[in-house]
């Protein structure tokens, strides 16, 4: 082996060493707590200051500070956010995205904090704990690893750990305190990010910014571990290292040399790239939280106080004009996530890339230096950038379709950090640059009010994508994917759409950015950056328009008007604190304001209002449904030959793992038939539900709806094919009112009938005073006429209802059952699955029992049911 060779092999070895210390500290944390701790980074950078500001501020000896910096302070950090943070999260059951979003609102307070404390500046001279040998540390990195291992796998902590990480309710019903082991878990956890910063601060640029997104890159190696494997963290850890070291070696010559040197010096973010958006992704589906309550529109003076704001600015003059020209521009970049993330319902952590390069294209075009397209003006060449930077949304809404929650995050978070390293950062693309203001509007006035005529028109789109079918198909699918699929909605396109239209935005704003600046800066489009915009948005308020120019007055105003890492720290405070609010604090704010307007009285709920009119001597509005208008399609009559099913399965399997959940069933639905599956709970019932809608796809097994095989096709493509379906866990939009809700089923089912959604209500007793309320905290037995009544409303052939009759009181099975009988009695198609065998025998053509993925009994609901009760009585 040659010296070079060697050399560079350890020195890729004490750069793996120092990025398997966060795999193994990240993974730990999720193992303990089901949180991927976007804080890690900034938790190793405070600490890394804690140990320069102990030795060199202070003149502490290198080893006690040391020691009191990585078992008392570091520990500290974790235990405090275990508890005021994360806990509070998790006894309420907030949710991963809830849980998200605290961790990088800890994340910008702590890197806002520390620009507050230390300055913004960077610095080099932080003292080395261990000498630039690998071998210490990668014996560190070991250690760590076999003892990590050994408790999870042969202690009584280890078997309580994984017990807290799979249910953490059932848990402490066994006995086992889950505060205790999610502390240790965040003590170890801040404990090897303390390690991490200390060991790299005297190598790498220390700064309240470079160094926790540094360290937020090599996150690659856990997410290649599944957030489980310790000794496959390391493994990765160490070969990117090394491969990054061996790489320098490679000079080659021509167009490749840059992009090859820039990977090179890259790898860990190359490894990011790929394990966020090729490996599988990792944790639980979840959007961006929310409240669930309705749109509240927003009183028009609120919109003429922010019109006079942001037409005050025309009055000022020099370094205040010059500043109040950044608020419109971070305006429209802060309206795409309203776009992405509130009105979609996405997590998008890299706004920030889409910014930048509409600011580098704009610059580019302008400059003639575009590939292939010669100098534009200006203002042409902003219109350009942003049709260019419209569909590399697909970057990030590409994975989107099949990802969500954390591995959604980390797919965008990824994106942005790539297009940050291997665009921004990269001489080739960025040097000798100028910008320069359109003709015309070189002047700071004339410029604002350019922006602000460009922000009207980014607040119209925005407006365009909360009304009408588009907005309430977005909210539909940000309240409730699943069942917004059910509905008729094109998920998949929908999301396309939102990211394309977010990427679009945000190039427009960048673009305005820098030319307000008149300089193109990478570092106001680094992927930190992203990560501030992203949780003010959310906690001002992500589908808030007016909360999205709030932030961008508070971000630029702070931050000019006060030391740097006020805006950040405040934000983060805002952010941690997802989890004392239900939906944030802006949400309990106007929740608060709402109550305490004057003139508003109590509300009545439905019961309260039939009392109300009973007690006036009035006939009141029947809750039960009047039998329906006859439709085109009739039933054929009792005791004719079975007309030909509707809809057909066919050797249906279904494994998850080593288990069967369907084993071969066979399955047909007719016209004006009720058709009942009854069997005990793991039967296999709502995988076959699944099944016939779309949700899941068959092992083996064919699905046909008439002669058409759509075993393949989608939820929402099954729909539109006359497929309907209810959930057996209530599946309605919270932000939309009643009305709302049924006029998405009418909008995208099978057929598209503008009155079909008033005859729905009307079927259903949801034409009175309830249409207009949200569906948020309605009762469930009128959330159950809601999800039917949403169905009904697309005409759909065949109607599948997943136990139609849960938590409802007798009168509402009652009115259930005279519905469903007047439907078959129309023609329609009804699968019936439902635990409520009185209910069966009343409503039942035909009656399936499924036992363990097979149907072992056919027949009318009489002698089925007889036999199906004899055998569970012996």
């Amino acid at each position: 082996m040659s010296s070079l060779t060697y050399d560079l092999t350890l020195a890729g070895l004490s750069v793996g060493s120092t990025a398997a210390l966060t795999g193994i500290g990240l993974i730990v944390t999720y193992r303990a707590t089901g949180v991927l701790n976007f804080a890690h980074g900034a938790i190793a950078m405070v600490c890394a200051y804690a140990l320069r500001q102990c030795t060199v501020e202070w003149g502490w000896p290198l080893w006690p500070a040391a020691l009191v910096t990585l078992f008392v302070l570091a520990p500290a950090i974790g235990v405090a956010l275990e508890r005021f943070v994360f806990r509070p999260l998790a006894v309420l059951g907030g949710g991963p995205a809830r849980t998200l979003v605290a961790s990088i609102g800890v994340f910008v307070l702590l890197v806002g904090g520390a620009a507050l404390v230390w300055g913004p500046g960077a610095r080099a001279d932080a003292p080395e704990l261990v000498s630039a040998d690998p071998w210490g540390q990668l014996a560190v990195a070991l250690v760590l690893t076999a003892a990590v291992g050994a408790v999870t796998r042969w202690t009584r902590f280890g078997r309580e750990l994984r017990a807290v990480v799979d249910d953490r309710r059932l848990a402490v019903l066994n006995g086992i305190d889950a505060d205790r082991v999610a502390a240790a878990g965040w003590a170890f956890g801040s404990f090897t990010a303390g390690l991490t910063g200390v060991l790299l601060a005297p190598y790498v640029r220390l700064d309240p910014y470079g160094m926790p997104l540094l360290v937020m890159e090599v996150v690659a190696v856990a997410v290649a571990a599944r957030m489980r494997s310790l000794p496959v963290a390391v493994l990765v850890a160490l070969g990117v290292g090394v491969a990054q070291s061996q790489l320098t070696r490679v000079h080659p010559a021509g167009w490749a040399q840059p992009l090859l040197q820039a990977v090179g010096a890259n790898l860990f973010v190359v490894a990011l790239l790929v394990a966020a958006l090729v490996l599988p992704g990792i944790g639980t589906r979840d959007a961006i939280p929310r409240g669930a309550s309705a749109r509240v529109p927003t009183p028009p003076g609120a919109w003429i106080v922010a019109a006079v704001l942001f037409l005050l600015p025309l009055g000022f003059a020099g370094p205040d004009l010059h500043t109040a020209v950044q608020v419109p521009a971070l305006g429209v970049v802060l309206l795409s996530l309203v776009v992405v993330s509130g009105r979609g319902g996405q997590i998008s952590l890299g706004q920030a890339a889409y910014a930048g390069l509409g600011a580098l294209f704009t610059a580019l075009l302008a400059a003639g230096r575009f590939p292939g397209v010669p100098r534009l003006p200006e203002l042409a060449a902003l219109a350009l950038a942003v049709l260019l930077v419209a569909p590399l949304g697909l970057l990030t809404g590409w994975p989107a379709i099949r990802r969500h929650g954390l591995a959604l995050a980390l797919a965008t978070f990824a994106v942005g950090v790539g297009v940050s390293r291997f665009v921004f950062a990269q001489p080739y693309a960025v040097s000798g640059l100028t910008v320069r203001r359109p003709a015309g509007f070189e002047g700071d006035r004339a410029y604002y009010v350019l922006e602000l005529a460009l922000l009207a028109g980014a607040l119209l789109a925005t407006r365009v994508l909360r009304t009408g079918r588009t907005g309430r198909a977005l909210a539909a699918m940000r309240d409730h994917e699943s069942g917004a699929s059910a509905a008729g909605v094109r998920v998949p396109s929908l999301k396309l759409l939102a990211f394309v239209a977010g990427a679009a935005l945000a190039a427009l704003g960048g673009a305005l950015l820098t030319m307000g600046l008149r300089a193109f800066d990478p570092g106001a489009f680094d992927p930190v950056r992203g990560l501030l915009w992203f949780a003010a948005v959310v906690v001002l308020g992500a589908d808030s328009t007016l909360g999205a120019l709030a932030a961008a007055a508070l971000l630029v105003g702070l931050d000019a008007g006060a030391r740097g890492g006020v805006a950040a720290a405040l934000i983060g405070v805002l952010a941690v604190l997802v989890g004392r609010f239900p939906g944030g604090p802006y949400e309990a704010l106007r929740a608060a304001t709402r109550r305490l307007r004057p003139g508003r009285g109590a509300r009545l709920t439905p019961l309260g209002v039939a009392v109300r009119e009973r007690l006036r001597g009035e006939s009141p509005r029947p809750t039960a449904a009047p039998p329906p208008a006859p439709l085109t399609r009739t039933a054929p009559p009792r005791g004719s030959p079975s007309p030909a099913p509707l809809l057909r399965a066919r050797g249906l399997h279904v494994r998850y793992g080593g288990f069967a959940a369907l084993d071969g069933v066979d399955l047909d639905v007719r016209p004006g038939r009720i058709t009942a599956v009854v069997g005990p709970n793991g039967a296999g019932k709502s995988t076959l539900f699944h099944c016939l809608a779309g949700t899941v796809r068959p092992t083996r097994g064919k699905v046909f709806v008439g002669a058409r095989d759509v075993t393949r096709l989608a939820a929402h493509a099954r729909t539109r094919l006359g497929i309907a379906r209810t959930f057996q866990r209530l599946a309605v939009f919270p932000s939309l009112t009643v009305a709302e809700n049924v006029r998405v089923g009418a909008e995208q089912g099978c057929v598209s009938d503008p009155a079909a959604a008033e005859r729905a209500l009307r079927l259903l007793g949801l034409d009175g005073a309830v249409r207009a309320l949200p569906a948020a905290g309605l009762p469930t037995g009128t959330l159950r006429r809601v999800e039917l009544a949403r169905a009904l409303a697309g005409g759909p052939h065949v109607l599948l209802l997943d136990e139609p009759a849960a938590g409802l009181d007798t009168a509402e099975v009652t009115a259930l059952s005279r519905v469903l009988r007047a439907l078959a009695a129309d023609g329609t198609a009804l699968l019936v699955v439902e635990h409520d065998l009185d209910l069966v025998a009343d409503l039942a053509d035909e009656v399936h029992v499924l036992t363990a993925g097979r149907i072992v009994a056919s027949g009318p609901p009489g002698p089925v049911l007889a036999a199906l009760e004899a055998t569970v009585g012996r």
